[in-house]
């Protein structure tokens, strides 16, 4: 993309596709999941690996397929996410949950309660259970174990992101543990609170981990960043999906000190995969956060989101958000609708590598 008289910058972003409908949004594909074994007998390839490397920011689909549940977990398509995730670096997940007025409608919960609601998940990504060692089945297949371990480093750096989050947004931290029965977690909120002291002017309190789920569809306007370790954050961010009305309508970004890795929350839904059915809007909504927190575009990024807006506002609906028999668009319609909607000045050219 150009302007007269600016100046060009490039980017390089790799784009994985993954399984299911992650393809269903992409342009130049890496494979990666099912798909990475389909190719090279790998979840995650060394092409794939080759061209994150290289990267300015990473943008993936969807990652999963049924026909690999058995399957060794070195061959399953999420053991590829979580190596793609430690390669990255990526320790601190944002998922944004905020409630279009126009979709009020679609929520089980009442309006009333969804009002003005907008909030962070900050998710620590890159340690506890899905990470930690040992871990694997025992005395032939009877018994299993998995290991919850976090350093204090860890949960200060995923800690910071949130309080600076916070700062700018409303100020408010809410820490999600199990601090009464879990040692890991005592030492969560010891560190949390210890950073918070450097953040003054960040209220924080916290919340055991089923007082939050629960506080999270009776009062979610109580909330504006949540932090959380990696499984409870992967819990809770989904079932603030409900919120919202869809899964298919959150996005997400992945941070650390190198290239950010964005993609949407939903799954691979195989299920409705290549039938133009998936709602494109978080996956829509994840290149606007790849804009702002991983190339720094600030403004293409709010023009990105601005016409999500306005195609809902317009009646812009996918089978998902739709009213109960009425007509809906197709994923590519949709994509199509919003992308119309743009309006952004053309300052940077970007490369798919």
């Amino acid at each position: 993309m150009r302007d007269a008289g600016s100046v060009v910058n490039t980017y390089t972003i790799a784009v994985l596709p993954g399984d299911g409908i992650g393809p269903e949004f992409t342009l130049r594909r890496f494979p990666l999941g099912a798909a990475g074994v389909a190719a090279a007998g790998d979840p995650f390839p060394e092409e794939t690996r080759a061209a994150v490397a290289r990267a300015d920011a990473v943008l993936l689909g969807a990652v999963g397929d049924p026909s690999l549940d058995q399957a060794p977990r070195h061959l399953r398509p999420e053991f590829g996410l979580l190596a793609l995730r430690a390669q990255l670096g990526v320790y601190a997940n944002l998922r944004p949950v905020a409630v279009f007025p126009t979709l009020v409608d679609r929520s089980p919960l009442k309006a009333d309660r969804l009002e003005g609601v907008d909030v962070l998940i900050v998710r620590e990504l890159t340690g506890g259970l899905y990470y930690g060692e040992p871990r694997g089945r025992e005395d032939g297949g009877a018994s299993a174990v998995n290991t919850l371990r976090y350093s204090a480093a860890e949960i200060k750096r995923v800690a910071r992101v949130a309080f600076e989050s916070a700062r700018q947004r409303r100020g408010h931290v809410t820490s999600v543990d199990k601090a009464n029965v879990l040692e890991v977690s005592q030492l969560w909120r010891e560190t949390v609170t210890r950073v918070g002291r450097d953040y003054p002017d960040v209220r924080l309190d916290h919340l055991y981990v089923d007082t939050a789920a629960m506080r999270l569809v009776a009062d979610p306007r109580a909330f504006d960043v949540l932090l959380t370790e990696n499984m409870f954050g992967d819990i809770l961010s989904d079932e603030a999906a409900v919120l919202v009305g869809s899964l298919g309508l959150l996005p997400s970004a992945s941070l650390g000190d190198g290239p950010g890795l964005f993609e949407p929350i939903h799954g691979s839904a195989p299920d409705i995969a290549g039938r133009d059915l998936a709602n494109p809007i978080g996956a829509i909504a994840t290149v606007a956060m790849l804009l702002r927190h991983g190339l720094g575009l600030a403004e293409p990024a709010a023009a990105v989101e601005r016409a999500i807006e306005l195609a809902l506002e317009q009646g812009a609906r996918t089978r998902d958000i739709a009213e109960p028999g009425a007509p809906a668009l197709g994923t590519r319609e949709m994509g199509e609708r919003i992308a119309g909607l743009i309006d952004v000045p053309h300052t940077a050219e970007t490369h798919h590598a």
